[in-house]
């Protein structure tokens, strides 16, 4: 029953609330139910993105890394994540609302890569 309901709640919520709550609670969480899709865009608002974001950084990613098959991430999350993690399993990453010249930055002058896949 408790899956049911974390399934209806947002990714980013269930790995927040239950990873490092117990061991059973931190075990479901990081079930790939809830790790191969992360969208830091639209949980996040600007009031309490740097807490949920250093949360994340910190304490989840590590766990869930290898999990996540689909990022999305906006300008205020998407430098930290990149270097942080070791997306093994990665196949589609989003960028949301990043100027170009930041892309071109972050990915040092492989722009012609994205293109191709937009």
């Amino acid at each position: 029953m408790l899956l049911n309901i974390l399934n209806k709640l947002n990714n980013l919520d269930v790995l927040n609330s239950f990873i490092g709550v117990n061991k059973k609670l931190d075990r479901l969480a990081r079930d790939i139910t809830f790790t191969q899709s992360i969208n830091l865009v639209t949980t996040l608002s600007n009031e309490h993105h740097n807490s949920i974001l250093d949360r994340f950084c910190l304490l989840i990613l590590q766990r869930i890394q290898h999990n996540i098959q689909c990022l999305t991430l906006d300008s205020l999350s998407v430098e930290r994540v990149l270097r942080i993690g070791n997306y093994s399993k990665l196949h589609k990453l989003s960028l949301v609302n990043l100027p170009i010249e930041m892309v071109c930055r972050i990915f040092n002058g492989m722009l012609s890569i994205f293109l191709i896949f937009k």
